[in-house]
């Protein structure tokens, strides 16, 4: 009987390691979340901490058991063949060491291939990451302690295969919906993660590709020219590249565009803007106005819309780098935030924080996660944004300067593995937004309809959607907004961008290699 009691053993010593491991890591990923919230001078009580623990226990827990578990279970196999092989002394140190190591490759790995640059917010830092890795030595070391026996390569660790793998569950569906009394006509196509669409004067339009190509779009549509000359040099890798075009208010005289774009390189880069002469085939005296600071790493989230208020003083929209999100809660940083600049790139004289002497002088309101939809409504007086939120929590905003939008203290959504990104959905000192959506929509490009073709739509938001793959239409009121309905969801594509055409026809840019404009008009 002795070798049955052993493999039980075993079997039980491993299980037991690995729910510690799970258990202590989901709890120490919490807690340096929450540190990094009171370090913004945040309070969180005992018992918001104690209910946040347990949320993440519930939450986050099924997803980081796959990590955990898959890491765990090739660390110690693989380390326990090594002992056998080599017959080494000092088994439990061995262990808990490939498990340590173990984990940070796999944490590695995760974040390499995940679209996020880091998937679990806790090894953002040095020390969180430390934290972390302890959790899978103390795994292992519980391991050795309790199972006794030298490892090598018994059945228990098949069972343990078996139990981790189950934890896996598929991805829920996407449901599409149907839409009339329009038509959809595919104008220019071949267009590689087209970004923004901005019309002429004379009928034509502008339109960007993310890997850093402009090109000009005839008045029918039909035809698309060869990437312009003289478009600033790009940085372009992942969500980074060229984002909006904007004409200048006064075109016909300056011929004058603005485009915001990243810049840099991968380990320092900024969102930036960047002004020229559209000339024929060429933009001329190109001049680089703003540059976000401080740099950032990574290819994620920039914001990159822009809007020009009734002064003539330009919109920008900022992300938070995905990595950086405790910046936008500071001054001191562009990142999350929304800056308004002059034609020339300086501070306006009225900007809300341009007499604080601790404060960027172009920011005009701060703490949002990664603003890709603004719109100005002439109407009502009033800049509207929306922008993206984690898993869940995408939001309109009703921005007015100087004030804070919350992220990432206040937030309805939670990170991409369950965890909360923060106790607390509404903070005092905090802006609350008009509208969210949970789960998310993934926000794109916005319009405020103002044509005539579509009655029924005028003084509504349409709002782009990249996860959903359709277009919200939204009504905004003095108190809040209505989520209206869903439009060209059969399209069952990404929606990057959505424009207000000329003649009231509503024009989509797809988002894929391939992506296309698409013009809509009624039946």
């Amino acid at each position: 009987m002795k070798k049955p009691v052993e493999w039980i053993r075993g079997v039980g010593a491993f299980l037991l390691a690995l729910v510690v491991g799970i258990v202590a890591g989901s709890l120490v990923q919490t807690q340096f979340n929450l540190l990094a919230l009171q370090n913004l001078g945040v309070e969180i009580g005992i018992g918001t901490r104690l209910k946040t623990s347990v949320e993440d226990l519930v939450n986050f827990v099924p997803v980081y058991a796959v990590i955990f578990g898959a890491s765990f279970l090739l660390s110690q196999l693989v380390t326990s063949l090594c002992i056998r092989l080599l017959d080494l002394r000092w088994r439990t140190l061995y262990l808990s060491l490939g498990a340590a190591i173990g984990l940070w490759i796999t944490f590695k790995l995760v974040d390499s291939l995940a679209p996020m640059p880091t998937l679990i917010a806790a090894t953002r830092s040095a020390g969180g990451m430390a934290a972390m890795l302890a959790t899978a030595g103390l795994s292992s070391w519980l391991f050795a302690h309790f199972s006794r026996r030298r490892v090598g390569f018994p059945g228990h660790f098949a069972v343990a295969a078996i139990i981790t793998v189950g934890w896996m569950a598929p991805p829920a569906p996407v449901q599409a919906d149907a839409s009339s009394g329009y038509r959809l006509e595919t104008l220019a196509i071949g267009l590689e993660h087209p970004w923004s669409l901005a019309f002429l004067p004379d009928g034509r339009a502008l339109v960007t590709e993310r890997p850093g190509r402009l090109r000009i779009l005839s008045a029918d549509g039909q035809q698309v020219s060869e990437p312009l000359a003289g478009v600033p040099k790009v940085f372009a890798s992942g969500q980074a590249g060229l984002f909006d075009v904007l004409i200048a208010p006064d075109f016909d005289e300056s011929r004058r565009i603005y485009l915001a774009y990243a810049c840099g390189a991968w380990r320092a880069n900024h969102t930036c803007v960047s002004r020229g002469k559209l000339m024929s085939g060429s933009l001329e005296d190109v001049q680089e106005i703003f540059r976000s600071l401080p740099a950032k790493t990574g290819d994620a989230h920039y914001g990159g819309r822009m809007e020009w208020l009734p002064d003539a003083t330009l919109i920008l929209t900022l992300g938070d780098g995905f990595d950086y999100r405790e910046e936008a809660q500071k001054l001191t940083s562009h990142i999350g935030t929304i800056v308004r600049i002059n034609r020339d790139g300086s501070a306006p004289a009225d900007n809300p924080f341009i007499t604080d002497p601790n404060a960027l002088p172009e920011i005009y309101s701060y703490g949002h996660r990664n603003v890709q939809g603004v719109v100005f409504d002439w109407r009502t007086n009033r800049l509207i944004i929306h922008e993206h939120g984690p898993r869940g929590g995408d939001e309109i905003n009703v921005i007015e300067a100087g004030k804070n939008y919350g992220w990432p203290v206040a937030t309805l959504g939670l990170d991409y593995t369950g965890a909360r990104v923060s106790p607390y959905t509404e903070y005092d000192g905090m802006e609350s937004p008009a509208l969210h959506w949970t789960p998310s929509i993934a926000p794109s490009g916005m319009t405020l309809y103002d044509g005539d073709l579509f009655p029924e739509w005028q003084g509504s938001l349409l709002v782009g959607a990249l996860a959903e793959r359709r277009v919200h239409r939204v009504v905004l009121s003095n108190d809040g907004a209505v989520d209206m309905e869903t439009l060209f969801g059969e399209l069952g594509e990404r929606i990057r961008d959505v424009l207000t055409g000329p003649d009231g026809a509503v024009f989509l840019l797809t988002d894929s290699p391939d992506g296309r404009v698409i013009r809509v008009t009624p039946w």
